[in-house]
């Protein structure tokens, strides 16, 4: 009964560390606490530390030598990176929920963009947890769990570096109808239409953040560079 509680309150802190790290409460690069985690009292180190072991293994987390476990802090190069693998999965679950697909599964996948439609309706940016939600039910629609649980790793990975950063309201408009054109393509069984909108649409996302990613880069350049330097010169 002990190693089931104890499982149970590891699984409560891996909830609560993932929505930190993915909403931008704990940001890119900033150290877990597990000091000042652990006074949570529903929280004890023992369920942190394998709750930090399970997020390590997901990529979520880090261990950096003298600093112990820290948020993944993506690169340019890791968002080319992760956008590769991820285009590959999710165009072939897309293909394969177009030929697949099951009514109930067509049915989630309108209900998960009605639910965004709402959301974005009250002028909020578009939810990870719905964006999430979208691009997993499209998963399961295809029929393929070890392609999930790939493209699930790697959909996370990708969140951690917008959750910091601010979403234009053209860009979460265009991904609205992008999620609603590819529902109706995998309704339809057009695989080809379904491949083609879900690889543009990625290509999309990469493009913004790493755009956004450079423009945050910038701005925090421009905040610490010094004032300007006085052009006059003193003649000896």
């Amino acid at each position: 009964m002990t190693g089931l509680v104890h499982r149970g309150l590891a699984g409560q802190a891996v909830g609560m560390l993932r929505e930190q790290i993915l909403t931008g409460a704990l940001p890119p690069g900033s150290r877990l606490d597990e000091v000042e985690i652990a006074r949570d009292p529903g929280i004890s180190r023992g369920p942190l530390r394998e709750a930090i072991g399970q997020l390590v293994s997901e990529g979520l987390l880090i261990h950096v030598p003298n600093r112990g476990a820290v948020v993944f802090a993506a690169r340019p190069e890791d968002v080319a990176s992760l956008f590769e693998l991820r285009s590959a999965l999710e165009c072939a679950a897309a293909r394969m929920a177009a030929l697949r697909r099951r009514p109930q599964e067509v049915t989630r996948l309108r209900k998960v963009c009605e639910r965004s439609r709402k959301a974005r309706e009250t002028g909020r940016k578009l939810p990870y947890d719905l964006d999430l939600d979208f691009h997993r039910s499209l998963m399961e629609a295809a029929h393929s769990p070890r392609d999930a649980e790939q493209a699930w790793l790697v959909q996370q990975q990708v969140i951690v570096p917008r959750s910091g950063l601010t979403s234009r309201t053209a860009h979460t408009e265009t991904s609205l109808a992008d999620h609603e054109a590819m529902t109706e393509a995998v309704a339809d069984g057009d695989a080809d239409l379904a491949v083609s909108l879900i690889k543009a649409h990625l290509a999309m996302m990469e493009i913004q953040l790493l755009q956004n990613m450079h423009a945050a880069q910038s701005e925090d350049v421009r905040g610490q560079a010094p004032g300007p330097r006085s052009t006059e010169r003193t003649v000896p």
